[in-house]
């Protein structure tokens, strides 16, 4: 089977490359030439672990090969997916989907026999339909289906996700469609995984739908983390209890400095624009961004009354920059908001991040310090922020750090580490909802 995978981002490549470890033969087109070049000369422009080896081993079996002309690589395609960026729209909130149906008219005159064209990047309801009226405008002979296909891939653990999947969704509207996605995903026959067949605009909602609910998760939990500071409450109890429910379950449920990176935030913005558009409520799903923003505002405060009252010419050493562990993403992650904000008021920040430094530098204020040593980060600290709870983090020697701060002050936002052992260590310590 010839699989086409437009885009070679995270969604595109991470999928890609799994086709063709199912037996696929599997060409990733995109329009970024260095991007392509890095690739043929086995560089991976994105960190997932495990995928470097998985793309070597599948371009040495001759199975996975990139390329940016289309025109060669998609008339010889069973199924061509469309996985491009999907970004908010700036001044609505709503999916930019320009990206999906400049993909689909380039595609279009390219088609030879039966293809079906799969939408796998985040689209809003509607949006399968429209790339099928695109193609048929720009290409009335063509003999295709469009179907949805949405990803569920949890950056830092995409290829097993994909691999080991809760449940493949696939929206198809004729038998022609169905017969080749489910060839297509056979090999997950082996280990029984959930194939749900729908229709297009079911798919495109579930996956809007599922995020938008793990994103309501990690709100309720986070205001239940300021609710326990107030009565005296732990929060991590409170978790513990909810998730023994079954109906409830444990995931999710972990407070923090709020939810970022490439879904939650604009997938949960999305939801709502096309609730508006369509005339009905999304009051909850309102409300959980209100929450996530009004959690990293508090985060900035907490930091603020750790330093005294006052960020003013005080230095901050911070580690853990990217949303979440094991991924070097930046994107609408709470360091991007907390630390522009204390270095308006006057703080000096000095950080340290696995992965995340690199793309860091172009978000960041220029004056941010990086340090390539975990350990520079506590080097006359008024305070030390912990963002992001890599494993490299949580098992920090302290007695090391604390005799490099000016003052002993620890700010947990993740709640790695114990209060009564921070305190016996001789630290200052703050956490959230304990």
């Amino acid at each position: 089977m010839n699989v086409v995978m437009i885009g070679s981002g995270y969604v595109g490549l991470v999928s890609g490359t799994c086709f063709a470890e199912f037996g696929a033969n599997v060409t990733c087109v995109d329009v970024d030439e260095s991007k392509v070049a890095k690739l043929l000369a086995g560089q991976i422009p994105i960190y997932e672990p495990g995928l470097d080896e998985l793309v070597a081993s599948n371009v040495g079996d001759g199975r996975l090969q990139f390329t940016t002309d289309l025109g060669a690589a998609a008339p010889k395609a069973d199924l061509i997916f469309i996985a491009v960026g999907t970004p908010s729209r700036r001044g609505d909130g709503f999916a930019d989907l320009s990206f999906v149906y400049e993909a689909a008219r380039q595609v279009a005159p390219h088609l030879r026999g039966f293809t079906v064209i799969v939408d796998k990047s985040t689209v809003p309801v509607g949006t399968a339909r429209n790339v099928q009226r695109i193609i048929r405008e720009t290409n009335a002979k063509a003999d295709f289906d469009v179907a949805s296909n949405p990803e569920f891939l949890r950056e830092g653990a995409a290829i097993s996700d994909f691999m080991r999947p809760d449940r493949v969704v696939i929206g198809a509207e004729s038998e022609r469609a169905e017969k080749l996605l489910r060839e297509l995903y056979r090999p997950l026959n082996l280990i029984e995984a959930p194939i749900l067949f729908t229709g297009l605009e079911s798919a495109e909602l579930i996956k809007y739908a599922s995020n938008a609910f793990l994103a309501t998760k990690i709100s309720f939990i986070n205001e239940m983390s300021m609710l326990c500071e107030a009565v005296g409450a732990d929060v991590h109890a409170v978790a513990r209890g909810m998730g023994m429910d079954k109906r409830i379950g444990p995931k999710f449920l972990h407070p923090g400095p709020g939810y970022g990176g490439s879904c939650f935030p604009k997938d949960t913005q999305a939801l709502v624009r096309i609730a508006q558009e369509h005339d009905t409520s999304s009051r909850i799903v309102e409300a959980v961004i209100e929450v996530n923003a009004a959690q990293k505002a508090r985060m900035i405060k907490k930091v603020r009354e750790a330093l005294g009252g006052s960020e003013a010419d005080k230095t901050v050493g911070v580690l853990g920059l990217t949303f979440k562990p094991e991924t070097d993403d930046m994107r609408d992650a709470p360091a991007l908001s907390i630390l522009p904000a204390l270095m308006e008021k006057g703080a000096n920040v000095k950080v340290h991040d696995p992965q995340g430094m690199a793309e860091a530098r172009t978000l960041l204020p220029g004056e941010v310090t990086y340090c390539d040593n975990l350990y520079e980060v506590f080097d006359g600290a008024d305070a030390v922020l912990l963002m992001t709870e890599w494993n490299l983090y949580r098992g920090l020697d302290l007695k090391r750090g604390k005799v490099k701060m000016r003052t002993p002050t620890f700010v947990d936002l993740r709640n790695v580490y114990e209060r009564s052992r921070m305190e016996e260590l001789g630290f200052s310590y703050y956490c959230i909802g304990r």
